[in-house]
């Protein structure tokens, strides 16, 4: 995690036959002063390989680069967006600075077709990799060696991020800020950007298109997840929910399922972490009344399912995260959070 005094570093990689709309994502979520609403400063850095002539995108825009591909020795992460033509080969000295990043250990992430590029350099060889769902077949069948996982968001794999199309690009950089800087930072960036401050990778990348009875279920769905999030602290179960919804267990399931991507219970889940993660930043509550307040029942539970879906426990996130002044105890067995 960056300090205050040196922000955290993004290289967004230019290169001709990339989309715009990417750029604009990855420069809404890094690009933009939040400081004052809360949220870390960022440094992020157009890096083509030179910085005279500006990078050609379809419609007419096109992206003048601010630094050269030796940035990226500096850059904590490094985002490639996708191409308008996904077969688009990337410039030779593009692909050898992505794999002199990825072997000091750079985070990197491709959003949508830029999968297709960090293939070309051979970094996902033998690595689990996903993209859009109507370019799998195409991704398939030029790099044969990528484990395609198509039921994803995103995935990660050896510090490499991939993620699904448009929509899934906004998940993924959320996430990557989730995890360098905290739930509440991603979601600080999320209400400035008037999107859905999480949505778990795991999600199926394709809804099917609603039947007209779902499409009369959509409010009550809503309601339904609403309810849930106000009272999170209590023992919440699928069947209670679709009671509550006015609906047989199954029938809420399926539903349920085919307007979010993810199953009720996964879904509550999910919400009962994120609520944990901004009461272990926002507070210095006891585990067990974090784990109480976010329903999961017990502190053991709620360290499983942080090892589960963030691979850290609780203590590490607070001490990663926390914005409030670690409490001072006499004695190490005297704190009430001490273990």
């Amino acid at each position: 995690m960056a300090t205050p005094a040196s922000p955290y570093r993004i290289a967004l990689l230019a290169f001709p036959g990339i989309r715009a709309f990417d750029v604009s994502v990855i420069t809404e979520v890094w690009g933009s002063d939040r400081t004052d609403r809360g949220a870390p400063a960022f440094d992020l850095r157009r890096v083509a390989t030179d910085t005279t002539t500006p990078v050609p995108m379809r419609g007419g825009m096109a992206l003048l680069p601010d630094r050269t591909l030796t940035w990226l020795a500096r850059a904590d992460l490094v985002v490639v967006p996708g191409l308008d033509d996904h077969l688009t080969p990337a410039p030779t000295p593009v692909l050898d600075a992505l794999r002199r990043a990825h072997a000091r250990g750079t985070t990197i992430a491709a959003l949508c077709g830029g999968a297709f590029t960090l293939a070309q350099a051979g970094l996902l060889d033998g690595r689990r990799a996903i993209t859009h769902w109507n370019l799998i077949s195409l991704f398939r069948a030029h790099h044969p060696q990528v484990t395609v996982v198509p039921d994803a968001l995103f995935i990660e794999d050896d510090n490499i991020w991939t993620a699904a199309g448009t929509a899934a690009g906004i998940d993924l950089c959320l996430h990557l800020v989730r995890r360098s800087h905290g739930a509440e930072a991603a979601a600080t960036i999320a209400r400035s950007m008037v999107t859905a401050p999480f949505r778990t990778g795991t999600q199926a990348q394709f809804i099917e298109h609603p039947t007209p009875r779902a499409d009369r279920d959509a409010d009550t769905l809503a309601a339904v997840r609403e309810h849930a999030l106000r009272h999170l602290h209590e023992p919440l179960t699928v069947a209670g929910l679709a009671a509550h919804a006015g609906m047989s267990a199954r029938s809420f399931a399926r539903h349920f399922t085919a307007e979010t991507g993810t199953t009720p219970l996964r879904w509550l889940l999910d919400q009962r972490v994120v609520a944990a993660q901004k009461l272990l930043e926002r507070t210095d509550l006891p585990m067990p009344e974090v784990a109480r307040r976010a329903g999961f029942g017990s502190e053991v539970t709620m360290r499983q399912h942080f090892a589960s879906r963030l691979a850290t426990s609780p203590r590490a996130y607070r001490a990663a995260f926390s914005t409030t002044p670690a409490p001072v105890s006499k004695a190490a067995d005297s704190s009430p959070i001490a273990r």
